[in-house]
């Protein structure tokens, strides 16, 4: 599953800046540049947290890699129609969007860590630095 997981993740940031260059008329600016960041964010952060998540159980594996295709057929989803229907207010998506993809990135990575560290018996911080 983690092979489709990452096409998809890739593919899901590809689309997901194409309609956003869309709907912001392919102008290039510091808003758009900042709206890029926030809006690809998500998809980096899946890949990184499948890099980190090597030592965790195959159902909180699988639930990102779910999690992975969930934000990717979304974002997606969500964009183009925003793209089809031309709302007033177009930016909320782009907004929207990525931040609720945060939260529930969040939440699988502190359950998969807290998961992970009591069945290995493992008392290691979240993060290393």
């Amino acid at each position: 599953m983690r092979p489709v997981a990452l096409i998809a993740v890739m593919l899901g940031a590809l689309g997901s800046f194409g309609l956003m260059l869309s709907v912001g008329h392919y102008q290039l600016s510091v808003l758009m540049l900042l709206f890029a960041i926030w809006d690809l964010s998500p998809f980096l952060a899946l890949i990184l947290v499948d890099l980190v998540s090597k030592h965790w159980a195959g159902f909180h594996r699988t639930a990102l890699y779910v999690l992975m295709l969930v934000v990717a057929v979304g974002s997606v989803t969500i964009y183009g129609s925003v793209v089809l229907r031309a709302p007033a207010q177009p930016a909320f998506a782009f907004l929207v969007v990525p931040l609720v993809s945060w939260v529930l990135l969040i939440l699988v990575v502190l359950t998969g860590h807290v998961v992970s560290r009591r069945m290995s018996g493992r008392h290691e911080p979240l993060f290393r630095l």
